[in-house]
């Protein structure tokens, strides 16, 4: 039997919504559920086999190829947000817990400003980079279960 509202605690009442609230942002991750909560995972996938897909899907290959091309800006952004960070910190502290904290926060704001650099410039916000992601994983799963 379901319990009246009333008769739920306060805490039991505002963590429902809590609950709620929180499964409708990250509702997105029901998408992956299929390819994450299996029995036995799937194998790993090269960057051959991603360039494969890529090459067979005209739909959703030139998304995740942009997708990964994404990735470069974020790292490239973390390198030099780190070192410049660090530097930084270190001329004017000369504290190397300073420096290794400043070198963590920067690569962290780097990988943020590469990504946001990366999202305008190849503007991922027109893609529907999930979908795309999605669909490779559905494919590696077909691929996958052809090999065994």
């Amino acid at each position: 039997m379901a319990e009246d509202s009333s008769s739920q605690s306060f805490l039991r009442r505002h963590w429902e919504g809590y609950k709620e609230f929180w499964g409708e942002r990250f509702s997105f991750l029901e998408n992956y559920s299929k390819s994450i909560n299996r029995d036995k995972p799937l194998p790993s996938w090269s960057s051959s086999d991603v360039d494969e897909f890529i090459a067979s899907d005209p739909v959703h290959g030139p998304t995740l190829k942009t997708t990964r091309e994404a990735v470069n800006y974020g790292l490239t952004g973390s390198i030099i947000g780190a070192v410049s960070t660090a530097g930084v910190a270190w001329n004017y502290s000369r504290s190397l817990h300073g420096a290794g904290l400043s070198f963590l926060a920067g690569g962290i704001f780097g990988w943020t400003f590469g990504h946001e650099i990366a999202n305008h410039t190849l503007q991922l916000y027109r893609l529907d980079t999930l979908a795309a992601e999605t669909k490779f994983l559905e494919w590696w799963e077909h691929k996958s279960a052809g090999r065994s």
